[in-house]
């Protein structure tokens, strides 16, 4: 065990793109703040990110880049995807953080994201079929929550959905269940902060739930409140394929955090904030895309096969401890 726990130490599972940060402000094509914590999926043989993109008045909207290989040669959409309703309640002060997922027996992509409403954040939801023509359903869950995303089928007939609702002032992981992407219930805590740890302070989802064989893979930023400020770092879990209220594993240590120069200067220093993440299972490779310093984008890849082996590896949570 002891040469296991080495391996995990000192091999990082995730290897940062020597060309980061991949997209910058500076690349945009109208002028920006910030563009970072994209959302992304494969669509017609390329990788589209939908970028959080922030304006030089603070607020956010969505835009589109896209990527032959998901690594070079970026092309950017010379207008916002989705901007601000300024008529929406909930739409007020920017939209934020997307997460995309295909609804293969509905035929169109689920896009969750963060409104920004006077009352505070809460997660919104539109679809669409070619990323030109957007249905806005709007809110699905009240203030303050964020981080969210569909699961890309349903289980037992009802949608599920990952958030991060403030409950009592704590910041744990949940799940819940809807039967028309509308109507929620059956709400449950998924992952817990763990007191002491890396991620003590407040726990959310990264990307999309991952399908794999072992079960979903689930990627999240872990926060803990520091003397200089917060450090934002990526943990991993596993959940039950056809349960996956159950927490089947989760990682002790942190797989990916602020190291790089790049990392620590910005907007927000110390963060890597993963949001979205495309496997390609020809390769085995599985890109990951985060969010650095609140400012740009950053990506890291990985061998699938290596995660599972490391998340298998990891402890099964059992009942009364911090695990989930």
């Amino acid at each position: 065990m002891e040469k296991e726990s080495n391996f995990k130490r000192h091999h990082p599972l995730f290897r940062r793109y020597e060309k980061n940060p991949i997209l910058s402000p500076e690349q945009w094509p109208y002028p920006v703040n910030a563009v970072f914590n994209p959302g992304a999926t494969e669509v017609d043989g390329e990788t589209l990110l939908l970028v959080r993109v922030e304006d030089m008045r603070g607020f956010s909207h969505l835009a589109i880049a896209r990527s032959k290989d998901g690594k070079t040669d970026w092309r950017w959409e010379p207008h916002p995807a989705l901007e601000p309703d300024r008529n929406a309640h909930e739409e007020r002060w920017g939209l934020e953080d997307p997460r995309i997922v295909w609804l293969d027996e509905r035929g169109e992509y689920a896009i969750t994201y963060v409104s920004f409403s006077s009352s505070g954040p809460l997660v919104s939801l539109a679809l669409t079929q070619d990323f030109k023509k957007f249905t806005r359903i709007g809110p699905i869950v009240p203030p303050e929550d964020k981080d969210a995303s569909l699961f890309p089928r349903r289980f037992n007939g009802r949608y599920a959905l990952i958030h991060r609702p403030i409950i009592r002032g704590e910041g744990d992981i949940w799940i819940s269940f809807s039967p028309d992407l509308r109507h929620w219930g059956d709400h449950r805590v998924l992952i817990p902060t763990r007191p002491g740890w890396w991620d003590c302070h407040r726990v959310g989802l990264g990307t999309q739930p991952i399908e794999t064989p072992e079960g979903w893979l689930i990627i999240y930023h872990g926060v803990r409140v520091t003397a200089s400020g917060s450090i934002y770092r990526v943990g991993l879990a596993l959940l039950d394929l056809e349960e996956p209220w159950k927490v089947q594993r989760r990682s002790d240590e942190w797989v990916l955090g602020p190291r790089k120069p790049y990392e620590q200067l910005g907007d927000v220093p110390g963060v890597t904030f993963p949001s979205g993440a495309i496997f390609e299972e020809k390769t085995g490779e599985l890109r990951l895309y985060y969010g650095i310093t609140d400012t740009t984008v950053g990506l890291a890849t990985a061998d699938m096969d290596q995660v599972l082996s490391f998340l298998l590896s990891c402890p099964s949570p059992t009942a009364g401890e911090p695990h989930g």
